[in-house]
């Protein structure tokens, strides 16, 4: 893939003709896609309007006959702060800045939860409307997760709402994202996201009681759960999905050792993307299961999955999931070299053994803690995991470890980028 060179520009400097990339998020634009050219003084004016410090820019996709980048002029401001006031206010800048990008995922996956409840409710009433509800989410995802050049798997709260949403949101971001990790084609993608969406539409058919398993389900009960499937099925070609989209709803409690179901069918009769959304499945499935009592960590599901487990994914598929989510996943609790314990809440999918935590601090309030990025901490690693049982009362009370894992997407962070904004906001 041909690398394209980019600036970043104010929006006032916004000309017809530019090539331009929107690093927001989706559903923070009024505009169908997160680059385009700009054609029209009505779409500056837009831009404008979101209220933007800076703009990304590509001059050598863009259309202008002359473009000139002013350059950029550091304020140097004369002040009689000590550095311990500059050091609080630098640190003040990078809270503001953490929790200004947390809210923007736990937003948009509040968005893609209400949008995926409202879609269910209109599957008999009006099935093409939903399934093209579905496609306009899943493009949405797409274009997010594509056009960031490395994405972050973020941990979010748990106010996400409903189970059935919260399951089937966090089955489409991490199947996509694992479908970007392995290079899939975006058609490929696309039915991969529109599959993942709707993999479990068929519990809609089911009794609420039935529409989880616990130990104590009855061998009567486990059967009428299985056919969640087969009514996926036919709501699939209720609302006319494409093959592929359907073959993944029928698939996705299949493994790869034939001892899934319906069809018990090994993994040669699986295809490529049914590998992905099994695997996934079975991962948000131990770290939410219907008894939050039996939730395992994340770092304990991956676990399970590579050894307990192993015969039931595809290697390929496994092994770039594991690379992907890296040893400790968002969500795990951990100790690091230091002795001292952190909650896993981000990891860049591109350099996963270096994930960023939120650390144990009693001097610091929870509130006020920074998300230290331990790619950039040379003296600090992760010792070990532990189950959050494990830790102090008062390490478990300040790290508050989720009952309910929700994940989303972020665009991971470029230092430069960081330090540029952070001057800019000191200045």
């Amino acid at each position: 893939m041909t690398e394209i060179n980019s600036h970043f520009i104010s929006p006032a400097e916004l000309q017809i003709g530019m090539y331009i990339y929107l690093d927001i998020g989706w559903m923070d634009h009024p505009f169908p896609v997160n680059s385009f050219e700009v054609r029209n003084q009505d779409q500056i004016n837009k831009l404008r309007d979101l209220g933007l410090q800076k703009i990304r820019y590509a001059p050598e996709k863009s259309h202008v006959e002359s473009v000139v980048i002013a350059p950029t002029v550091v304020a140097v401001k004369t002040t009689n702060e000590t550095p311990e006031e500059l050091a609080a206010k630098q640190r003040r800048a990078l809270l503001h800045q953490q929790q200004a990008s947390l809210m923007q995922c736990e937003k948009q996956f509040g968005q893609a939860t209400q949008e995926f409840k409202h879609l269910t409710e209109i599957v008999h009433a009006q099935p093409l409307l939903a399934r093209d509800s579905a496609t306009q989410l899943v493009r949405g995802m797409l274009e997010g997760i594509l056009n960031a050049e490395e994405s972050a798997i973020r941990l979010l709260s748990e106010k996400a709402g409903e189970k059935t949403a919260l399951h089937s949101v966090n089955v489409t971001l991490i199947s996509l994202l694992l479908g970007k990790a392995l290079e899939l084609p975006k058609d490929d993608m696309l039915e991969l996201g529109i599959g993942a969406l709707l993999h479990d539409v068929g519990k809609m058919e089911l009794p609420d009681r039935l529409r989880w398993l616990d130990d104590q389900s009855s061998p009567a009960e486990r059967q009428l759960y299985q056919s969640h499937v087969a009514h996926g099925v036919n709501i699939a070609r209720k609302l006319q999905l494409s093959p592929n989209a359907t073959i993944l709803i029928a698939q996705h409690h299949e493994y790869a050792d034939g001892s899934g179901y319906p069809g018990h069918i090994h993994v040669e009769k699986m295809t490529g993307l049914s590998r992905i959304i099994s695997l996934v499945n079975r991962f948000d499935n131990l770290c939410n299961p219907s008894n939050v009592a039996h939730a395992v960590t994340p770092h304990e599901a991956l676990s399970q999955l590579f050894t307990k487990n192993k015969t039931q994914s595809d290697t390929a598929t496994l092994t770039a999931f594991i690379k992907m989510m890296g040893i400790y996943p968002p969500g795990s609790v951990v100790q690091l070299s230091d002795e001292r314990y952190a909650l896993v809440v981000s990891v860049n999918s591109s350099r996963p053994i270096k994930p960023k935590v939120v650390i144990h601090d009693p001097h610091i309030p929870r509130e006020d803690a920074l998300v230290i990025n331990l790619e950039h901490e040379t003296q600090i690693g992760i010792r070990r995991s532990l189950k959050p049982i494990q830790l102090p009362k008062a390490a478990y009370d300040y790290l508050s470890p989720r009952k309910r894992l929700c994940y989303f997407f972020e665009r991971a962070s470029d230092p430069a980028s960081l330090a540029c904004d952070l001057q800019g906001q000191l200045s």
